[in-house]
């Protein structure tokens, strides 16, 4: 049987030639003759050339013997041919370079080098060049049985030939009486970093190696291969320093500049060889080993006392070796925001928000979530605020200026208070300093911009020319449609929020966000009143039983049964029905319900009724879930053959963490009729400072009563939650958003065919965070990523949803998981609604909310 070396050089040659035909073997040191000697010979061919078997390959072989025009005559007639046979061209003594010259002891002179690269040159263009390294080819050989400790001195003299690795390989065999690697005897097969790295990471075989007395070999393949001596020690010991060794290194090597010298200590690799060996050692250990890898670091942390350690985090490398370096960046990232330098921080947190130590823990992926939405929301507000000037002049021009993109502040501002909210540990003290901070930022562009809007809108005469009102609504974009509609009443969304929900409704068609000015004061009774048909022909805010009520024509409203009477005396074609109920409805008894309704009222009292019943940490919570069910609420009534969509809010909120005695005033007094967060309304009383007060009859009411609104931030002294309220004329209390769209009956029943599995997901929830896996099947014709949207659902409500995600692509405006067929997407779900007793985890197609997979139930028991 031939040996090994012969049989891979072979099986090499045998590709090259079916693959190219002609082969060139450049051989400088001509070490490789043995090889063409062991070639039998089975015939001759053009020119008497020997016609030799390479595996299955029948190839001529010309042999260079000292005459390049003796190689040019013998191989012309073969390239001459229309097919030429294939052809191996061995050239003992010479080397192909890149630019196609010629390296060896006698290189042709200056006379014949241009017929020389003439032919060699065709050669290497109609074929493949072959140069081979005999230490290399051994090596790979050799690798199967032995340790590279063994086979850098079996390969070590320069006198090395052919034979001798013959003869080694030979002995592997059992031929030669050779002895094998005991330290793959008891550790298994693999290369030297494998079994090094199985060995540091595991004693469990410490005793089989002393009794098989193969720790020599083992500390001997250490040195070999990292440059670490370790002679008259034990394995446990060696083990210890092994690990030091690997791991300081590896942290050196990263770093950006010179080490801190309390690690000089540890020595460091001789060659740059050893170095990438040992950073090979420290990757494979944290791939293959985590858990150990873990408890090894921090022992060597605390050991070295690292975090004492006086280093820049500017000098951190990419890779973190310790725990403790992930610590300094997030901390040196929360310098950065508190700073003002937010993109900075942005760049580092998107550099960094991923490594071994935040990919073991949801609660360090959520801190690094928490730093990156606090950056997003001061470089919102570090843009807007100079852009502030711009609406300087008529209230129209506020109001463009906030629909176009300044509403993008209050969207980053929720967007960090529901994580924050949802969070099942408080911001690190390293992120508080710059969480205040860019909280107040906000603040005061808030203050700056309810400020500017309102003394913009007083010198309007309270009304704002060339942008839709409120009780325009109805008669402009819902009473001309032509077939079914959906009227959507959704209690306290601010503009924002609709730019989010958008995102979740793309791919309907008339797809449209548009800005509307509420009626004043923008409460509840009155904003939802002005929604209703005959608003826009006759619309008042009147005193009403020691309240305030809206007025259409002759009927007064004060509150939600009274609307609903009025609007079925106006439309009693219409059907009304609460979002809840909607969602928890089959679609079948849907469709029984609606029957053929040209007009479906849906309402929600979902934001603002919890953010006057809990507006802190509950409503913070659950807002982004409303807005989620309303997309599911639009594509469940498409289904039943809704083709047309108006969704649009009575007012929308102001929504602060800090609301201390500066901003709190007190109440005017007087006759009052009516009193919020917000706004007074009544007659006489005294005008605060920091307030104005106008007139029902400026406002366009036939009433006799004053109203007085806070110019800033500021609110009344009045019942109600500090942190969520309305009433005055901000920009974000007064823009209420207009979305119309239109789904297709045909496009609401399309759905994904792909295969999804929900994996490692609890069967009990204690904690509003947990981690599952999401697999799509691999398909044979498409790898492309597939669209899946992740809810947590309870009685038809979304309760939660997927919060963070490490090995797909999470769009968070849309709640959208991009995940790659055939790789399992780990991803946290977060349950931000924990009133029910049960939940199930839901994949829809983000399209249509066609359910792809879904999850058992889930018992919720939090805090067991």
């Amino acid at each position: 049987m031939m040996h090994g070396l012969h049989q891979h050089i072979a099986s090499t040659l045998d590709r090259l030639l079916r693959e190219r035909r002609v082969v060139v073997f450049y051989d400088l040191r001509e070490e490789f003759r043995p090889f063409l000697d062991e070639l039998d010979v089975v015939g001759t061919g053009v020119g008497d050339l020997p016609r030799v078997c390479i595996h299955d390959t029948l190839t001529l072989v010309v042999r260079f013997e000292g005459s390049f025009f003796g190689l040019k005559a013998a191989v012309e007639p073969i390239l001459a041919a229309q097919q030429p046979e294939p052809l191996l061209v061995y050239v003992p003594g010479y080397a192909r370079e890149r630019l196609g010259k010629l390296r060896g002891p006698a290189a042709p002179n200056a006379a014949q080098g241009k017929d020389v690269w003439n032919v060699l040159f065709e050669l290497d263009c109609t074929g493949k060049s072959y140069e081979p390294s005999l230490r290399g080819l051994a090596r790979n050989e050799l690798r199967r049985r032995y340790t590279d400790g063994d086979i850098d001195e079996m390969l070590a003299p320069e006198s090395l030939t052919y034979h001798d690795v013959v003869r080694f390989l030979l002995d592997e065999n059992g031929a030669g009486g050779g002895s094998a690697s005991l330290v793959k005897l008891v550790l298994g097969n693999g290369s030297s970093e494998e079994l090094i790295c199985h060995w540091i990471a595991n004693e469990a075989r410490d005793a089989e190696l002393e009794a098989k007395q193969a720790a020599p070999e083992l500390l001997k393949l250490v040195q070999a291969r990292l440059g670490l001596s370790l002679s008259d020690v034990g394995l446990a010991k060696a083990r210890h320093q092994t690990l030091r060794y690997v791991l300081i290194n590896e942290f050196r090597s990263d770093f950006g500049g010179k080490a801190p010298g309390q690690l000089d200590v540890v020595p460091a690799p001789p060659t740059k060889e050893e170095l990438q060996r040992v950073r090979d050692v420290a990757e494979r250990l944290r791939r293959e080993h985590p858990d150990a890898y873990s408890d090894i670091a921090d022992g060597i942390e605390r050991e070295l006392n690292l975090p004492a350690l006086t280093i820049d985090a500017d000098a951190l490398g990419t890779i973190d070796t310790f725990r403790f370096e992930e610590a300094v960046l997030l901390e040196h990232a929360a310098r950065l925001i508190a700073d003002a330098h937010y993109q900075r921080a942005l760049e580092l947190v998107l550099a960094r928000r991923r490594s071994f130590w935040v990919d073991r823990s949801l609660g360090r992926l959520g801190q690094w979530e928490t730093c990156r939405l606090m950056a997003e929301l001061g470089r919102e507000v570090a843009r807007i605020r100079p852009l502030l000037k711009k609406g300087n002049g008529t209230p129209k021009i506020w109001v463009e200026g906030y629909a176009g993109d300044w509403y993008r502040a209050d969207l980053a501002q929720r967007a960090l208070e529901s994580w924050v909210a949802k969070l099942e540990d408080e911001p690190e003290p390293s992120l508080e300093k710059a969480l205040g901070l860019v909280r107040r930022n906000h603040e005061a562009l808030l203050k700056e911009m309810t400020q500017g809007y309102t003394a913009a809108l007083a010198a309007a005469g309270w009304s704002v020319s060339g942008v839709l009102h409120q009780t325009r609504i109805y008669p402009e974009l819902v009473e001309p449609v032509r077939g079914r509609v959906a009227y959507f009443f959704v209690d306290a969304m601010r503009f924002e929020m609709a730019a989010d929900l958008i995102e979740q409704l793309e791919g309907a068609q008339e797809l449209r966000l548009s800005p509307a000015v509420g009626a004043l004061p923008s409460i509840t009774p009155i904003g939802m009143a002005a929604l209703l048909p005959g608003a826009s022909a006759s619309f008042s805010v009147v005193d009403h039983k020691v309240k305030l009520a809206a007025r259409i024509g002759d009927t007064t409203m004060p509150g939600l049964a009274d609307r609903m009477k009025y609007l079925k005396a106006v439309r009693p074609e219409a059907v009304d029905i609460d979002l809840g109920e909607l969602l928890q409805k089959s679609t079948r008894a849907l469709e029984k319900q609606l029957a053929d309704a040209p007009l479906v009222i849906v309402r929600s009292q979902s934001i603002d009724g919890l953010g006057e019943m809990d507006g802190g940490l509950l409503a913070r919570q659950i807002m982004d879930t409303v807005i989620g069910n309303l997309a599911r609420a639009v594509r469940k009534l498409a289904r039943t053959g809704v083709e047309h969509f108006v969704i649009t809010a009575d007012h929308g909120h102001q929504f602060s963490i800090r609301k201390e005695e500066d901003m709190l005033m007190d109440r005017p007094g007087g006759d009052t009729v009516d009193q919020h967060r917000r706004c007074w309304a009544g007659r006489g009383g005294q005008t605060p400072t920091a307030a104005t007060r106008v007139s029902g009859a400026d406002l366009g009411y036939d009433t006799d009563l004053d109203f007085i609104f806070p110019t800033g931030l500021a609110v009344f002294r009045a019942g109600g939650d500090l942190a969520f309220h309305h009433g005055g004329p901000s920009l974000q209390e007064m823009i209420v958003p207009v979305v119309t769209l239109r789904i297709p009956s045909a496009a609401a029943e399309t759905a994904s065919g792909s295969k999804v599995t929900l994996e490692g997901h609890p069967s009990v929830l204690t904690n509003r965070t947990f981690g599952m896996r999401v697999v799509i099947a691999a398909e044979l014709f498409s790898q492309e990523p597939v669209p899946v949207r992740l809810v947590l659902l309870a009685e038809g409500l979304e309760v939660g949803r997927c919060g963070m995600a490490l090995d797909a692509e999470l769009d968070r405006a849309s709640g959208v998981l991009m995940v790659q067929p055939g790789k399992p997407a780990n991803v946290a779900m977060m349950l931000t609604r924990d009133e029910f007793n049960k939940i199930r985890i839901v994949a829809q197609d983000p399209a249509t909310d066609a359910v792809l997979a879904q999850s058992g139930d889930i018992h919720v028991k939090l805090g067991m």
